[in-house]
Formats: C-alpha cells, structure tokens, sequence
C-alpha cells in the first residue's frame, strides 16, 4: 500500500502519542506534556505518514539557533518499517532544515538501538558524542549529525 507525508494537524495528537508509546519503551517514549510541547514549540515542524486511513508513523524537527535542527523523533508503526516511511520522513524533514538554511541536523538515539544507527549511517549521519543517562530510564544514548552544507 502507498503512503504519503503531509503536514501535522492537532486532531493527529492522540494518535502520534499511542504511535510514541508503541514505538519506545517508558523512559524513552514521551510523557503526553513533553510530546505536545516539542510539537508546539517555535521553530518546529512536525510531519505525519498516512496509508489510507491509517496514520503510520511522524517525525517532528524544531528549528535551533546556531543554524542546526534538532530531530526530536521519528516513530514508524512497527508493521510498517522497512518500507521507506522512515526515509521519506527524513527526506521531508532534511529539505525544511535546507530550506531553514540550517548547516547541520542531528538526533539522539539509545545506545543499543543498533537498527537506528544503521539506517542514520546510511543515510550519512555519524555518531558524535555519547551520552550517559540521557534518557529518563538511565540509558544512554549517541548524538549523531549529518552537515548540510553543499558541497
């Protein structure tokens, strides 16, 4: 089934919290609060995957100064993954950040999600900095980044 990426709607937040939840364990996963501040805070934008009726995953990006973009989450519906809803989430959210005029993106990701930094390596991003106890569970995590300057 195709799928397409469109803007967020605030009707789409129950929905994108439940997606959080599924996709990460507690103390990874948003509270509720903490999910709507980033999606409502300056500078962000927030993307959200549909197939049909079905929304299928989002990714939410905010604006930072210093000419960076911080990609808060990406969450894609177990039953979907592997079927380019990720990429085509990134691609979305890599363009605003050129068009923000942003030189650099970066995310956080846990330590033993060895799946996500596989699919940020290959999409050029690398690891730059560990981080111990970055989530509220205690684990750690690896900041990676990718530079958007043209080369």
């Amino acid at each position: 089934m195709e799928f397409r990426i469109r803007p967020y709607r605030p009707s789409d937040f129950e929905v994108l919290f439940q997606i959080d939840r599924a996709c990460f364990p507690p103390g990874i996963s948003y509270p509720r609060s903490e999910l709507r501040h980033f999606i409502r805070q300056r500078g962000s934008c927030t993307w959200v995957a549909d197939a049909g009726d079905e929304t299928i995953g989002f990714l939410i990006a905010c604006l930072e100064p210093e000419n960076a973009v911080h990609l808060v989450t990406i969450d894609v519906v177990a039953s979907w993954r592997r079927k380019g809803i990720g990429g085509a989430l990134m691609d979305v959210a890599e363009e605003w950040a050129r068009q923000q005029r942003a030189l650099l993106i970066y995310l956080e990701t846990a330590e033993d999600n060895l799946a996500a930094h596989e699919f940020y390596k290959a999409r050029r991003y690398s690891k730059v900095e560990k981080v111990d106890h970055y989530y509220s569970n205690g684990a750690a995590a690896w900041v990676m980044a990718k530079s958007l300057r043209i080369s």
